[in-house]
């Protein structure tokens, strides 16, 4: 008879490699690089303290393939040639996120049209189609010649190299949340008529072919993951049809962990908010049942399933013990992502699998704001988008003050926390080396 899999099981990967459990810290952007985008001691402290937390595998944030398209100013960068300093920063991050028998693999990324404008006025893109958000955080893309998307594959391939060689047990390569890969398998955003868009091959021709050039650069005992949207959430955008479609496709190349995530930042379902444009009409609803689950994407995940063979992961959401054990023994999926509850309580997962704890906080934080103080009603919900940046930003400082020694701090105010989320933001920005 089977033993029963609960978040306490083992797994081993296709690729030959076994985690000790069956919780993953999910991805998070950490905002600890330093002024050349390099690792610090912030990143050692924070992953130090998360190794020590009882999770199996630990997915860094963002670690972009090249600086001049980062997710934000204090993204860990890995841009050719990399310095004796950062190499040294590197295996000192790995040394501190792989203690207590931890996986720490490097999630590898192109922030494509995300990249803010503090970053690049002009970022790359598949087409020069700009983000429907308001303000002016984003420039307008610019749509990459062929020659530039090769180049984006080698760069994945030696990102994984490096990380590989300092010291990462796996890399994550991020083809979701509206970054670039994630960007060319979306038809409302990739309007190409070459081969790298149209069709949904070819729309995913950049992310197979970097699944594959990854793989020839790290070895086949080398754990690859692939973070994907089970769907944008947008009109015209990239479905869940699609996504199963292209999970087929990747369960094909021998992939080691399928992540199933969903949203963009105009959609932010990765984070429970919905619609932060300003066409609210062209975003797609999600059904009741999905809302009442208490893992946002676990709907998603058993189509997926249905035509996939391989590890499945699935993040945002869960909170109790019960809940996970149960997506578990429900062969939906193979591994529980945890991501924002470990950003206040990093040993979480320890108490989870001791039973000290059945349940953990989700920590969700709003404004409290008065109608009738933002002035007469838009079409764009001001309040949605601040209650969405101020919880990124509340989020993001509380990994700020564990890189910095400190205990996270549950009583900072959401407001506070956007302010001095920008200040910090604009500051980082300011000192980046060109």
């Amino acid at each position: 008879m089977t033993d029963k899999i609960t978040i306490a099981s083992p797994l081993t990967l296709p690729c030959g490699v076994t985690i000790k459990n069956r919780i993953i810290k999910g991805a998070m952007t950490e905002g600890l690089g330093d002024a050349q985008n390099r690792a610090t001691e912030g990143h050692q402290r924070l992953y130090k303290r998360w190794a020590e937390g009882g999770a199996g595998v630990l997915l860094t944030g963002n670690v972009q393939i090249d600086r001049r398209y980062m997710e934000r100013p204090g993204n860990v960068a890995i841009d050719g040639q990399q310095s004796n300093e950062a190499i040294a920063a590197l295996r000192a991050y790995a040394q501190a996120g792989t203690i207590n028998n931890t996986h720490l693999w490097m999630q590898i990324s192109h922030a494509g049209r995300q990249t803010p404008i503090s970053v690049s006025k002009e970022p790359l893109a598949p087409s020069d189609i700009p983000l429907d958000m308001p303000g002016a955080q984003f420039g307008k893309p610019r749509a990459a010649t062929t020659a530039e998307i090769e180049d984006v594959i080698r760069r994945f391939a030696h990102t994984a190299t490096i990380a590989r060689d300092t010291g990462f047990t796996g890399v994550q390569i991020h083809g979701a949340h509206g970054y670039l890969i994630s960007e060319f398998l979306s038809p409302d955003v990739n309007t190409r008529t070459d081969e790298w868009g149209g069709s949904l091959e070819n729309r995913a021709r950049l992310l197979l072919e970097t699944v594959r050039a990854v793989r020839k650069a790290v070895g086949s005992d080398f754990p690859i993951s692939v973070k994907l949207n089970s769907a944008d959430f947008q009109r015209g955008g990239f479905s869940h049809m699609d996504a199963i479609r292209v999970a087929s496709w990747l369960n094909a190349e021998g992939l080691d962990l399928l992540e199933i995530s969903g949203g963009t930042y105009e959609q932010p379902r990765l984070v429970g908010l919905d619609d932060l444009t300003l066409h609210p009409e062209k975003s797609e609803t999600r059904k009741e049942s999905t809302i009442a689950r208490e893992a946002y994407f676990l709907e998603y995940a058993k189509d997926i399933r249905a035509a996939t063979t391989m590890p499945l992961m699935v993040t945002g959401g869960f909170r109790t013990v019960d809940g996970m054990n149960a997506a578990l023994a429900s062969n939906t999926m193979d591994v529980v992502g945890i991501a924002r509850p470990m950003c206040v309580d990093p040993s979480a997962p320890a108490r989870l699998l001791s039973g000290s704890t059945r349940s953990i906080p989700a920590f969700e934080k709003t404004l409290k704001i008065g109608p009738g103080i933002l002035g007469p009603h838009s079409r764009f919900n001001l309040v949605k988008a601040l209650n969405g940046w101020g919880q990124q930003g509340w989020f993001c400082l509380q990994l700020l003050r564990m890189g910095a020694g400190l205990d996270p701090d549950p009583k900072l105010g959401v407001f506070k926390a956007f302010r001095d989320y920008a200040k910090n933001e604009a500051k980082t920005a300011a000192a980046l080396v060109r």
